[in-house]
């Protein structure tokens, strides 16, 4: 039997703001354990909650960056569960009626095609704790510093069919996150986490299968890595007749297998119930506007805008607009060079495999745009071949100088004088009389074949330096006896 996946996601992000959603705590990574946890975060009795404006700025950010409707009334509810991490022994959340509701969300494939994912809300909470399970044997740590941190978690439909599909909302949410500078995004960090909501059904079945969910994956590449582990654990379970259990698992990766967690709760398992502590929250038109009126340009704009103003592809659009700063890295090489689709041919050629190479962030590029845009310049004047392009490319991650200091000290300008080469084709042309022969014997179709040939032995003899598309031009006319 052919098994269609159906998946849902939901992501808990992290937002970028300085305390906490309900106390004055600091909110920042990386701190010793528990020193960032106030009496408010702790649960201690009698202290109240006081709503940090700047959390429901960003929820709201997010609502229109993929034009979802605001809830111009929102409420918070308390999501009632044990666990150590968790001190009140409730969570303070949205169930009921959430700050940014239904959206659509406009993913760019890796091919530059888009699809839509239904997004059917974004709600505001709280944080928990941290469960530390490998700082002392046999023994388990709380750490609260991370309680009370604020949260978005957005839930979409069950649009997604594949792993790849799944991976590039992602990677598509994580930049408009970032563009937004509502949170870094940072997976590593636990500043974004996802869940993956998945069942299988047979090809063409309309209902929905028994589904899992795996917790709290941290990568991309591990979201990839457990759709498929998990995918397989189910297929194998329905092929031999038995049934899916409703659950909780976790994705090992040292293992690359999901396991049982816990049985999966339904809202009832929460006695979700109204926060009383907390007021409504009410937006009007204006603040709705005022925070509309702030937006920066968001990547479906930009991309759009590239693919108008620069001729690009909407593959190469969508790969520089991946991130804010390759999108301006981009656009300031452009501006000092002129050459946009060489500029992209490099930024996603040469300088994306230098950085994986060294694992370094562009940020963090020995090359900058003003160095990157010096040698598509002298590419495109003709002073360089692409060939020599790269070694001026070696020279300038190697911090060598400028484009031009290094085409000087490593004697690299292209040769294009006619005179020059003409003389080095005569002597290419007279030492190989037989390939001569050959090539004048052929056909038109041989004759473009043959004749790398010669082009080979006259870069050779320049040391790489002949300009080539004059070399071609100069050798047929010498090889057609003109």
């Amino acid at each position: 039997m052919t098994w269609e996946m159906v998946m849902g996601l939901e992501v808990h992000l992290q937002l970028a703001t300085r305390s906490k959603i309900f106390s004055g705590a600091a909110n920042r990574f990386g701190a010793e354990p528990n020193v960032q946890a106030c009496a408010v975060d702790l649960g201690m009795p009698g202290m109240l909650p006081v709503l940090n404006e700047q959390a429901v700025r960003f929820a709201v950010m997010f609502g229109l960056g993929i034009d979802a409707r605001i809830g111009k009334r929102s409420i918070f509810d308390r999501k009632n569960y044990f666990y150590p991490d968790l001190p009140k022994g409730y969570q303070v959340s949205q169930f009921f009626e959430p700050i940014v509701c239904e959206g659509t969300f406009e993913v760019p494939m890796p091919d530059g095609d888009l699809f839509s994912i239904r997004i059917t809300r974004a709600h505001l909470e709280e944080d928990a704790g941290k469960s530390v399970h490998d700082r002392f044997p046999n023994q388990t740590g709380v750490d609260l510093n991370r309680a009370g941190t604020p949260l978005l978690e957005i839930v979409t439909e069950p649009d997604f069919r594949t792993a790849e599909q799944a991976v590039a909302y992602l990677k598509a949410l994580h930049s408009l996150v970032t563009y937004l500078g509502i949170s870094d995004g940072n997976m590593a960090e636990g500043s974004m986490r996802c869940d993956i909501n998945l069942s299988l059904r047979p090809a063409g079945s309309e209902a929905y299968g028994t589904r899992t969910e795996i917790k709290n994956v941290n990568s991309f590449r591990f979201v990839e890595k457990a759709i498929a582990v998990e995918a397989k654990r189910q297929q194998e379970l329905l092929e031999d007749g038995l049934s899916i259990v409703q659950e909780t698992r976790l994705y090992d990766a040292e293992r690359n297998e999901t396991r049982s967690m816990r049985s999966k709760e339904v809202a009832n398992d929460y006695r979700y119930f109204p926060e009383p502590d907390l007021l409504p929250i009410v937006l009007d038109d204006a603040y709705i506007a005022a925070v509309s009126a702030d937006l920066p340009e968001l990547p479906g704009a930009k991309r759009q805008r590239f693919i108008e103003q620069y001729q690009l592809s909407n593959y190469d659009a969508a790969q520089l607009v991946s991130s804010l700063a390759m999108a301006d890295y981009f656009e300031a090489t452009v501006t000092a060079c002129g050459e946009a689709k060489a500029t992209a041919n490099w930024m996603l050629g040469d300088l994306a495999a230098a950085l994986n190479r060294e694992n370094l962030s562009l940020e963090d590029a020995p090359i900058g745009p003003l160095d990157l845009a010096g040698l598509v310049a002298r590419v495109a004047d003709g002073t360089l071949s692409s060939k020599l392009g790269k070694q001026v490319f070696e020279g300038l991650w190697l911090r060598e100088g400028s484009a031009d200091e290094i085409i000087a000290q490593r004697g690299l300008k292209q040769v294009s004088d006619a005179g020059a080469l003409e003389s080095l084709i005569a002597t290419v042309i007279s030492n190989n009389p037989d390939q001569v022969a050959q090539y004048r014997a052929a056909d038109e179709v041989k004759q473009k074949k043959l004749i790398g040939f010669f082009v080979g032995q006259i870069m050779k003899a320049s040391k790489g330096q002949a300009n080539p598309k004059l070399v071609n031009e100069l050798l047929a006319r010498a090889l057609a006896g003109d």
